[in-house]
């Protein structure tokens, strides 16, 4: 019987998350301390939105590098 990839990968983020659980826990308290007062201070980042969409030509948004026909563009036509 061939196993699922979906629950494959599942079990594996469920075994890392309890890995990171652990790690986490052995880390000195003063530090777990520092560390989620960090994740609280840090300012959240805005998304970026584009004023129109952009054309076959230009640059994609993504910031590839590479056009957006030949990018992210590829679906759409």
């Amino acid at each position: 019987m061939t196993s699922d990839p979906i629950s494959e990968r599942f079990a594996k983020r469920q075994q890392q998350q309890k890995l990171d659980d652990l790690a986490q826990k052995a880390k000195p308290r003063e530090q777990r301390e520092a560390e989620e007062k960090l994740i609280k201070e840090t300012p959240k980042v805005e998304a970026i939105k584009a004023d129109q969409a952009p054309g076959r030509n230009d640059p994609c948004p993504c910031g590839s590098g590479q056009k957006y026909k030949k990018c992210h563009g590829k679906d759409k036509a």
